[in-house]
């Protein structure tokens, strides 16, 4: 009986090993962007968008609008890395305070926000990469 379960054991443990080993770059790199998306988020966004997103009362916007960060994903990059100094409605709510820009972040930082931002508080918009950053940066309208 013992040795069954160590075999059960030992199989079900290689065919994690097997599965995880065959994840694609891109899962892997969404994990990496989402852990390190994390971090930032804590030292550069979380004082004012608060730990779960919700934002600060009317003062600061809520990152939990999915339909709004869906809808802005190519916007996004622009926001965090040049702030926002004009009203934005969000929610049916308008908020008036100014984004501080953040332009020493580099464009993967702004990449790894957007994939924590994108997939967290009940967003999904899935992985977006340092490449797409660096384009919507080009696109930048302010």
């Amino acid at each position: 009986m013992r040795n069954r379960i160590l075999l059960i054991s030992f199989f079900s443990f290689s065919l994690f090993i097997l599965f995880e080993s065959c994840s694609s770059e891109e899962q892997i790199n969404y994990q990496r962007y989402y852990v390190n998306g994390k971090g930032l988020y804590e030292q550069h966004c979380q004082n004012c968008h608060a730990k779960d997103g919700t934002g600060l009362k009317s003062l600061y916007p809520p990152l939990t609008d999915t339909s709004y960060i869906q809808s802005n994903k190519n916007q996004l990059s622009c926001i965090i890395k040049y702030g926002l100094n004009t009203k934005i409605e969000i929610a049916g709510k308008e908020y008036h305070a100014e984004m501080p820009a953040n332009a020493q972040l580099s464009d993967i930082d702004i990449a790894q926000l957007i994939v924590y931002i994108g997939n967290s508080f009940g967003n999904k918009i899935g992985y977006y990469d340092a490449s797409e950053a660096n384009a919507d940066l080009k696109n930048c309208k302010f």
